[in-house]
């Protein structure tokens, strides 16, 4: 699967391609629209991606370009948005046949879900169960803590990204995980989903300040209790939206 990325900050292109490698996607970036049109067919993108900011004219003429050839079933494109992005040029966008807006910081949890949720419909089954990504909102119920296997130590902090992969977590106090490295098998954890309290056997893939782990496994069901509960996080949401539930942070 090919990403084609139209962007010129370097910034915006490291979280993208942060968050959608682990789909499975091959990204391949251009900082000139007209030289990423002439190649499109030999590209042939499985989705595509453009930033309105950095090219405030060129963009309709790439989406109008796609559309003669490609449906949105056939390739997304996604329209990256700055801040003098107006209405008028939103309903353009959906009109020429844009899949989706979002905001080109990608600061927000919720834009971040939706670039996923756009993408991952792409991604084999088993890579999108495994990769897709939730990133942890506050009125989420969800919280890890774990048991530093050498020192004993108990380590909290914030979860940041949760999958039934995996997870990435800031720890608290992030002196007391130097001795951990990748593959460092953790016994010892706690992890919050909804009412649930679940007790994940994890792997640590990478320690680089922000902790990235993997589930190694679950004790009896537990998986899929976690699985329901990200299931029913998207009919939540609505609910907060709408006034019916109160946020709530995971204790």
């Amino acid at each position: 699967m090919k990403l084609l990325l139209i962007l010129t900050s370097d910034e915006v292109y490291n979280v993208i391609a942060h968050y959608v490698k682990p789909l499975g996607f091959e990204i391949i970036r251009y900082r000139h629209v007209l030289k990423a049109m002439d190649n499109i067919d030999e590209i042939d993108p499985t989705a595509i991606a453009i930033s309105a900011r950095d090219f405030p004219r060129h963009w309709k003429i790439l989406v109008r370009f796609v559309r003669e050839e490609r449906t949105k079933e056939e390739c997304p494109i996604v329209v990256f948005k700055g801040k003098q992005f107006s209405v008028e040029e939103g309903a353009q966008a959906l009109f020429l046949g844009a899949s989706g807006l979002l905001d080109e910081a990608l600061e927000s949890p919720a834009e971040l879900n939706r670039l996923q949720s756009i993408l991952s419909r792409y991604a084999p089954v088993s890579e999108r169960r495994k990769h897709d990504r939730l990133y942890v909102e506050d009125w989420h119920r969800l919280g890890f803590l774990f048991v530093n296997p050498v020192t004993r130590a108990i380590i909290t902090g914030e979860l940041k990204t949760i999958s039934l992969g995996g997870i990435s977590f800031l720890p608290e106090f992030s002196s007391r995980i130097q001795e951990l490295f990748a593959e460092t098998r953790l016994d010892e954890c706690s992890l919050r989903a909804g009412e649930a309290l679940l007790s994940p056997v994890c792997r640590m893939v990478r320690n680089n300040r922000m902790l990235s782990m993997e589930f190694v496994s679950f004790p009896g069901e537990e998986r899929e209790t976690l699985g329901k509960y990200l299931g029913e996080l998207p009919l939540l949401g609505y609910k907060v939206k709408q006034g019916d539930a109160l946020p709530r942070s995971a204790p």
